[in-house]
């Protein structure tokens, strides 16, 4: 069984494709692609936050000192029109002729001297995936009802020193009792589970393909199997190829992006990030590679099997695919609100270990819980391991 991984992973190493795959992408391509995507998306947003908005404001005499608020406000241009009705507003804006349009009624005074209340309009496109113009809309809109409130009971010789309390009668301050670990661990830690996951996948997939379908079209299935060594110690030697280089793949990536965000985060004084980060152990990193471990075991089984079954290269290819979807389902499931670690998502396979990731990273583990994780995918695991060693000593599916 040794003898047959050292050759197969020595065949490996002098093979490109395995280096791109296994070291070069994770290295250097995925960091640079996910480095890529954040700045586009950062850059996307500030563009978006600093964004001057065209607005008209119908009826602005009504309110003074809101049109003056708006004017003043970094993020809004007043523009000039001769449209008033809403219908001629609506088509003004899908004609880009201005952002949005706030409409004041024209007896807002008059209600307000009433004690009545009055209904405004803002007019804009939601389409947008950037809706701050809304957001900007409401803080002045809140402070300018606010102001108003005042004012309102100050004419009805409302103590001044009581306004506050009377406005707002109940004030909520936010206590946070969990650390910041604890805070970046529930943002992020479903987020790296569904990195490595795949990850492991990906890493042993070219050479699971390549070591069994892979074999078939050059022709040297037959040599191996013609050799002094029995078939199973033959499957093994491939199974262990296969589940090393899945797992080389995710550790190197990790480390990549370990490297690379620490780099990027120094520059960008995510102090806090790192701070969280730094205080995760060395026993619970030790503890995410124990859980991978298994669910990688599982990958290389199944992949290993698929290989095996193909005839060629690119039907192996086809028939992969679609596990490489299926992983995701579970992963998404574990990102979820409100999906927790519990008795029965402890038993859901890639779940369990998308959970138990984000638990030891947020540093809330329960260790029975880990526990059970472990052995449950650790007999799944056994069992894709029996049924690959079964189908490799099928004649019927060696030589299909």
């Amino acid at each position: 069984m040794w003898q047959v991984y050292l050759k197969e992973l020595t065949e490996l190493m002098r093979d490109k494709k395995t280096l791109i795959f296994v070291i070069l992408l994770p290295i250097f391509i995925f960091p640079v692609i996910f480095g890529v995507m954040g700045l586009v998306l950062s850059s996307t947003t500030n563009k978006a936050m600093q964004e001057q908005h065209r607005y008209v404001i119908i009826n602005a005499g009504q309110a003074p000192k809101f049109a003056d608020a708006l004017f003043y406000h970094k993020n809004f241009k007043q523009l000039s029109t001769d449209k008033s009705t809403e219908e001629e507003l609506i088509a003004a804006i899908r004609n880009d002729e201005f952002d949005v349009a706030i409409v004041i009624p024209a007896d807002f005074n008059d209600k307000r001297l009433a004690v009545e209340q009055a209904q405004w309009q803002i007019i804009y496109n939601q389409s947008s995936q950037f809706d701050f113009m809304y957001r900007y809309f409401s803080e002045i809109l809140a402070n300018f009802n606010e102001q108003l409130q005042r004012d309102t009971l100050t004419q009805l010789n409302v103590d001044p020193a009581k306004l506050t309390a009377i406005i707002k009668p109940v004030d909520v301050k936010k206590v946070d009792t969990a650390a910041k670990r604890e805070n970046i661990g529930e943002k992020f830690g479903a987020i790296i589970a569904y990195i490595l996951i795949p990850l492991c996948l990906l890493g042993a997939s070219y050479p699971a393909i390549d070591m069994g379908a892979g074999e078939k079209e050059r022709g040297t299935l037959e040599t191996l199997l013609i050799c002094p060594i029995s078939r199973v110690s033959i499957v093994l030697g491939k199974f262990l190829t296969v589940l090393t280089t899945g797992l080389v793949g995710a550790l190197i990536t990790v480390g990549s992006f370990g490297l690379w965000g620490a780099i990027i985060g120094s520059f960008a004084g995510m102090a806090v990030v790192q701070e969280a980060m730094s205080a995760i152990a060395i026993t619970e990193l030790v503890l995410i590679f124990s859980l991978l471990l298994p669910i990688s075991a599982v990958f290389a089984a199944l992949l290993l099997a698929i290989s095996i079954y193909a005839r060629t290269f690119k039907e192996a290819q086809n028939y992969i695919s679609p596990l490489s979807i299926l992983i995701f389902l579970p992963l998404v499931a574990a990102m979820m609100p409100g999906v927790e670690l519990n008795s029965k998502t402890a038993l859901v396979p890639i779940m369990n270990v998308a959970l138990a990731i984000k638990e030891l990273i947020k540093g809330t583990a329960d260790y029975m819980m880990l526990a059970l994780i472990f052995g449950s995918t650790l007999v799944l695991a056994t069992v894709a391991i029996g049924f690959c060693v079964h189908w490799f000593q099928q004649e019927k599916v060696l030589f299909r």
